[in-house]
């Protein structure tokens, strides 16, 4: 057991000398006997081996740190042998990238060169030619030079010559002036009075009848234009009817139009504002209206009813308003179509809706808007021919009677009014300046103007476009509609019966049934006072009042 405590003593002193000692004492279970106290022969056996222990501890730790110097003494040395190891490395690399480096700038050096090389023979090659063509700059200087000593010189000899001349004539003037006796002025004013006076009558002769040719091949250009455009445009002129005839299926549907007493008849015709006749044909209801766009409105309105068969008065103002509303849509189709056909766009929406209402106005029994179409295709012909603008007389011809879509609602000419719409709707001045001298109402400020009245006439002159009792006669039953809707009250009026009849429809909140007497009075006082017609017209005020309620 000593033994073998010695070994543990001697190993724990290598490692660690300083704790090796101390730690034996401690974990030697010898140690314990003698603390227990087993006799004196043990104590001095104890004794001697705690002697030789730190003998031995003594030892040991000397020589732990024996053994360790000289073990740090070899990992020095190592350490030494590995950094002049990775010194000689690191000595060689750098070498090899030295000469990597000096390979790699020779090389450039190389390329530099070359390059600089190039660029210098380029640079050689550019300053010769430099040179040779400062050499022909040169040359050419100096010949410039030359030949403007040369054009100098004969400037100068030139005006030599020029002031001999003008000398030689000044003299040769004056020796013709001693001779005739007269100076420059005189002898000039005798000889062109003396050539007048041989030449008078031939001149005045040549002048009349210069200006006798040049008026007749004027006037038959313009004829020939006008017969050629005439020619090219070949309108039929449709007559215009104050009536339309609706062909009835039945008998049944006949009695059904007409309603108890006549109930859906005066129904009809206080919602459409036309004159429903009955009796002028076994098989047919005629519808009359001086008023192109109501009796249009009346007459789609009545097929309606008819191909329903419900006819009662709410029915019969339901299908009219609806009709109404299908009939605006006609007018802006009409409007957009009369636009394409003459070639015109870009115009605005609303005034294609004025100029399709032109398809219901007609003006001395002629359409206008088949008027101003046919006027539209005149203008253009002519425009074409004469070499002004095609596109704008085109457009003042087709727009020059806007005004008649609005004539009876706004006060003023149907010119003055159309000059408003087209330059509210920002229409081209010169558009404006083309439609508003149709009538000589203004002064004719360009070309296509002067064009635009001159298809004017011809569209309106030619056999059969208008009929001026006709014109009148429209004129008249607008007149007798204005009068009536100028009292207050007043909210539709209709003349029908061809002018014999005023249906006026009154707002029973605002006239009552004692005045309605009086205010078919005061009417009919102003239609004798201010119009003038044959025979007599009945004055028919209507009064109803009408009660609508819901039953929830």
């Amino acid at each position: 057991m000593s033994a073998f405590y010695v070994y543990q003593t001697l190993k724990t002193c290598y490692f660690k000398p300083r704790s090796g000692a101390l730690l034996i004492l401690f974990i030697n279970p010898a140690f314990s006997r003698i603390r227990e106290g087993t006799g004196f022969q043990t104590y001095m056996s104890i004794k001697l081996i705690l002697a030789l222990l730190a003998i031995s501890g003594s030892a040991g730790i000397a020589l732990g740190y024996g053994l360790r110097f000289l073990i740090a003494l070899g990992q020095r040395g190592s350490l030494e042998l590995e950094i002049k190891q990775k010194m000689l490395e690191a000595k060689e690399r750098a070498s090899r990238l030295l000469t990597e480096a000096e390979e790699r700038a020779e090389d450039l050096a190389k390329e530099s060169l070359a390059k600089l090389s190039e660029r210098e023979t380029k640079v050689t090659a550019f300053a010769e030619r430099i040179a040779k063509r400062e050499e022909f700059l040169d040359e050419r200087e100096r010949n410039l030079a030359d030949e403007s000593e040369q054009v100098k010189n004969r400037e100068n000899e030139a005006a030599n010559l020029r002031k001999e001349a003008e000398a030689l004539i000044r003299e040769r003037r004056t020796e013709l002036s001693n001779v005739a006796h007269l100076t420059e002025d005189e002898a000039r004013t005798r000889l062109i009075k003396d050539i007048e006076t041989v030449e008078e009558k031939s001149i005045l002769a040549r002048i009349q009848k210069l200006e006798a040719t040049g008026r007749e091949r004027l006037e038959d250009k313009a004829r020939n234009i006008l017969l050629s455009t005439i020619h090219r445009l070949g309108n039929a002129v449709n007559s215009e009817t104050m009536t339309l005839s609706i062909q009835l299926p039945s008998d049944e549907v006949k009695g059904k139009v007409i309603g108890k007493e006549g109930r859906n008849i005066k129904a009809f015709e206080r919602a459409t504002g036309v004159d429903v006749l009955i009796d002028d044909a076994p098989d047919k209801i005629t519808l009359s209206s001086f008023d192109p766009l109501r009796r249009h409105i009346a007459k789609i309105a009545l097929e309606q009813l008819i191909h329903d068969g419900r006819i009662q008065p709410a029915k019969i103002e339901e299908v009219v308003e609806k009709t109404k509303q299908d009939v605006a849509e006609l007018i802006t189709k009409k409007g957009e179509e009369a636009a394409y056909e003459v070639g015109i766009v870009g115009l605005d929406p609303k005034l294609i809706a004025l100029l399709g209402r032109l398809h219901f106005r007609t003006s001395y029994g002629q359409n206008v808007l088949q008027h101003s179409i046919e006027m539209a295709h005149i203008a253009g012909m002519l425009a074409a021919e004469l070499g002004a603008d095609v596109e704008i007389a085109r457009t003042g011809a087709l727009l020059h009677d806007i005004g008649k879509a609005v004539d009876h609602e706004v006060q003023g000419t149907h010119v003055e009014i159309g000059r408003r719409i087209l330059e509210k709707f920002g229409v081209d001045k010169a558009v404006v300046q083309a439609m508003q001298s149709h009538h000589e109402e203004y002064p004719y400020e360009t070309p296509e103007s002067i064009i635009v009245q001159v298809a004017d006439a011809i569209s309106g002159g030619r056999p059969g476009a208008r009929r001026d009792t006709v014109e009148r006669y429209l004129d008249r039953l607008g007149d007798l509609e204005r009068i009536a809707t100028s009292f207050e009250g007043v909210e539709k009026v209709y003349a029908i019966q061809a002018g014999r009849e005023i249906r006026i429809f009154v707002n029973p909140g605002k006239v009552s049934d004692l005045a309605t007497h009086k205010l078919a009075r005061d009417i009919a006082l102003r239609v004798q006072d201010e119009l003038k017609y044959p025979g007599e017209i009945k004055v028919n005020v209507i009064r109803e009042n009408r009660v609508v309620e819901f039953a929830r």
